[in-house]
């Protein structure tokens, strides 16, 4: 067992009522690795997750994240949802919406302090929506959104960052940019991705973890399309239009 480990999990079990969401999971995750996570609709992943960021409670097992119960290091975890779809007229601009990151790190609500403002217009900068910080999130498009998002996730100054579905509703460039901004962040953070998009992402990530109740982690180099439809039958979303007729990157 590396002392490197940021993520622990022993022997965990969760169940809702009768029914077993997540058996017997067993994970280390690197510090500064950059992980994959599929597993098609139902299978626990976005539990899992709750449980990382001491949302929910295992019924059995442990999990340390830096070394810690999840409810005492959240704050060095920097999450971003999955996009829900809200009222994109919400009149708030993106440097509030960044700004929002740091509410569980300042004393009061409602103001941020200077250094606040700073680490927010460092994230941004991070991410290049700086120039866009006055600008309504109702007029960005989808990847300027995600990046708005990213840089809020970011303003906690996260030893880790969970990432639930980054890139659902844009297209393939900004897919790529958004991958690559990550790959960025990851040469300081530990960067979970919760994707269905396998086939793209491979080329950026370490390991993928496949969580179906259970959970098997392979590392990057021994995936192919078979070895996912073993896993999960034909159920699972592989997606092949990006590299056809691409030629070789």
């Amino acid at each position: 067992m590396s002392e490197d480990s940021v993520i622990k999990i022993r022997d965990l079990h969760f169940n809702y009522g009768d029914v077993p969401i997540l058996e017997d999971i067993n994970i280390d995750i690197q510090r500064k690795e950059f992980i994959g996570m599929v597993g098609p609709n139902g299978s626990g992943k976005t539990t899992l997750l709750k449980i990382i960021l001491g949302l929910l409670h295992p019924d059995h097992g442990t999990v340390e994240v830096l070394g810690k119960p999840p409810v005492q290091s959240v704050k060095d975890v920097g999450y971003m949802p999955q996009l829900a779809p809200f009222s994109r007229d919400f009149p708030i601009s993106v440097e509030e919406t960044v700004l929002m990151g740091r509410l569980g790190k300042t004393s009061s609500m409602g103001f941020f302090s200077k250094e606040d403002k700073q680490i927010a217009a460092e994230s941004m900068e991070a991410v290049e929506v700086l120039d866009l910080r006055k600008r309504s999130i109702g007029s960005l498009s989808g990847g300027q959104l995600q990046r708005a998002l990213i840089a809020r996730a970011l303003t906690c100054n996260p030893e880790i960052m969970i990432l639930d579905e980054p890139t659902a509703n844009v297209d393939m460039k900004v897919e790529k940019d958004i991958f690559d901004l990550l790959k960025k962040l990851n040469e300081k953070i530990t960067i979970i991705v919760v994707t269905h998009d396998i086939g793209f992402i491979s080329q950026y990530i370490d390991r993928v973890a496949c969580i179906n109740r259970t959970l098997i982690c392979h590392p990057t180099s021994e995936l192919t399309g078979e070895t996912i439809e073993n896993l999960y039958g034909t159920h699972v979303h592989m997606v092949h239009h990006h590299h056809e007729g691409e030629g070789h990157h």
